[in-house]
Order: C-alpha cells, then structure tokens, then sequence
C-alpha cells in the first residue's frame, strides 16, 4: 500500500511540474509578438490548477516518504514523526523548501489569474517553475556517491527534468492550439508555431539524450546491470517509450507539419485531415511521456541496478 501510494504521488507530481514548466516555457519560445488573447486565457487558468495539483501531490509524495521510512501508514498519526522526516532528514528539508516554493507558485497564479495586466514575456513563472522541476534533482538516487561524482550527477539530472519539462509539457499548449486555432479570433500563424516547437524540441532532444547517458551510468553501471535486473528492465522499457516519442516527433516535423504548409489555404478538406493526423500524433507523444514518468516514478522506488 505505501510503494503503492509512493508510485502513485510521484507520478502525479512528476505531471504536474512538467506541465507547470512546459505551460509557463511555452510563450518565450512559440512566438515573437504577445500571447493570444485565448491562449493566455486558457493557459492561466490550467497553471493555477496545475500549480495546485504539484502542491496537493508533492504533500502526499512527502506523507508516503515519511511512510515508507517509518514503515508503516499509521506512524503518521504520531506529529512527531513527520517533524523528524521534515527536519532531520535531507529529504524532508529540501522537500520543505520544494512546497514553500509550490506555495509561491499558487499565490503567483492566483495574482496572475485574475489580473487584467497583459506582458509581452512573463519570466517570473518560467523561473519559479523551473526552478521547481529542477530542484527534484535534488533528491532520490543523485545523492547515491561521493564527491565529484554528485555533483555531476545532480547537473545531468537537472538538465534531464528541464528539457523534460520543456518538450513534454510544451505539448500540453500545442495540443489546445492545434485545435483552437481556427476559432480563435486573432490570426494565429501556426506553421511557424510548429517550427519554433520543433527548434526547442532539437535542444531538448539532445540533452535528454547527453544527460540519459550520464544517468544511465551512475544508475546501472554495465551491460549486465541493464540486461539482468529488474531495474535495468524497466529502463530499457522507458528507452522504447522515448524512442517512440522521438520517432512520432520525426514524423510530425519532416512529414506531418510540411505536407501541411504545401497544401493551399483554400483546400480546407486537405488542411483538417492533415491538422487531424498531427493533433493525434501529439497526443500520442503525450501519452508515451506520461508512460515515460510512470517509469520513472517507479525506478524511484527502486534500488538502483549498480551494486546488485
């Protein structure tokens, strides 16, 4: 019940702090004038529930943490001993300054929610966001080691969970525009949207890959360790889901998103069934990122393939 409710939070939390990354890293990149008035709507209203659910799940991550170290859910009735998890353990204390900043973010979306001021690039959020998904870095298996080698592992992790953040919750606005973008009222040029996409998706691509490696290493170690263990298996199997993210990728911009731009603005028909393809397409990357998270939420839990 406690792995259970661990895998389950982690997962949770894994989803919203890269969709709250992807949503807030969204404008700096997608386009070079002010935010559609629709989007900016509709984007400010999914970060404050976002921004809510990463608080409500990071709690609950913390609560089955302190679980699994006591060993057993009914120690939690006892106060004292989630003050001792929170306070003398270094998981509990970058976990307390992990939810102060969730908390933060909450106010900032709440503020901003409701404001009718309009910024051409709001950088506050991208930083508090970011700065969230990337302190996760912080905890777990990079602690695994000694001198150098934290270091190291600690800046490959951070760079693995922003590109994360900025190709898999990138997704989640792409997705509402592909299929809002002819009802909007302002003109929105799409083909160039698509294109700015795919340039941040080559950055994100590249160091997933680099910072993969990198953890691949300090996680298993050898041939054997991926072959042979459990662990290793289960990275194989989120090798193949990002595999399949990264080939529908390549499908959508060497195929999808150019057969769109030849086709003539009057051929409607020919356009919906080509923005149709591609909207599915991108739903399925998101559906393999989130398999993707899954997989890491439970190689979380586990003890990690090196040493076995």
């Amino acid at each position: 019940m406690v792995e259970f409710g661990l895998i389950l939070a982690r997962l949770l939390h894994y989803t919203a702090t890269t969709t709250l990354a992807g949503l807030s890293l969204f404008p700096l990149y997608a386009y070079a004038g002010a935010e559609p008035e629709g989007l900016r709507r509709w984007r400010r209203r999914l970060l404050l529930w976002t921004a809510v659910t990463a608080l409500l799940s990071g709690l609950l991550w913390f609560v089955f943490s302190a679980a699994n170290m006591s060993g057993t859910l009914g120690d939690l009735a006892d106060p004292e001993v989630l003050w001792t998890v929170a306070r003398d353990t270094g998981f509990g204390i970058i976990w307390s300054v992990r939810m102060l900043l969730a908390v933060i973010i909450v106010g900032v979306t709440v503020v901003s929610r409701f404001s009718t001021a309009t910024i051409r690039h709001d950088l506050i959020m991208p930083f508090l966001t970011a700065a969230l998904l990337a302190s996760l870095a912080g905890t777990g298996h990079t602690q695994i080691g000694e001198g150098w080698a934290i270091v190291v592992h600690v800046a490959s992790d951070t760079a693995h969970l922003l590109a994360a953040g900025a190709w898999l919750g990138g997704l989640v606005p792409l997705v509402f525009m592909l299929r809002r973008s002819a009802q909007m009222v302002e003109p929105i040029d799409m083909d160039r949207i698509l294109l700015r996409f795919s340039g941040m998706g080559y950055v994100a691509v590249a160091t997933l890959i680099g910072s993969g490696l990198i953890n691949s290493w300090f996680m298993v170690g050898s041939v054997p360790g991926l072959l042979n263990t459990l662990y290793g298996q289960i990275l194989l199997g989120k090798l193949a889901l990002f595999a399949g993210m990264l080939a529908l990728a390549v499908a959508n911009r060497f195929w999808l998103v150019p057969s769109m731009s030849n086709i003539r603005t009057d051929a409607a028909d020919g356009s919906a069934a080509w923005s149709a393809r591609l909207r599915k397409h991108v739903l399925g990357e998101q559906f393999l990122g989130w398999a993707v998270l899954l997989a890491v939420s439970i190689l979380g839990t586990m003890q990690p393939a090196v040493g076995q």
